[in-house]
């Protein structure tokens, strides 16, 4: 199986949850020892490897892994939200976790 190169966040810094989606991804990529590459608005980007809506256009923010055999994969695209529906941190990364390591 291919191990992860890097995470990769592709964001936007106007976002409103910008700062959550920074800090997830600095924390994934401390919890699967690996590095960081933030992107700021880069559509090229995310419209190869990211999610997209019904219409065929990805949005912001996004986290992604490469991986060593080149393949890129969507860790999160959307947060998960709690009973109080607030973002959903601990959620977030045990869904990337399960995401990036196939489980």
């Amino acid at each position: 199986m291919a191990s992860i190169k890097k995470v990769v966040l592709v964001t936007a810094e106007h976002h409103p949850y910008h700062k959550l989606w920074v800090k997830l991804a600095e924390r994934l990529s401390k919890d699967l020892n690996t590095s960081l590459d933030v992107k700021i608005e880069d559509y090229v980007y995310i419209n190869e490897y990211g999610d997209k809506d019904e219409y065929g256009m990805a949005w912001l923010p996004q986290i992604l892994a490469e991986y060593d055999d080149g393949t890129v994969k969507v860790l999160l695209s959307q947060l998960p939200l709690n009973q109080a529906l607030q973002p959903d941190e601990e959620k977030a990364i045990e869904i990337m976790k399960s995401k990036a390591l196939g489980s």
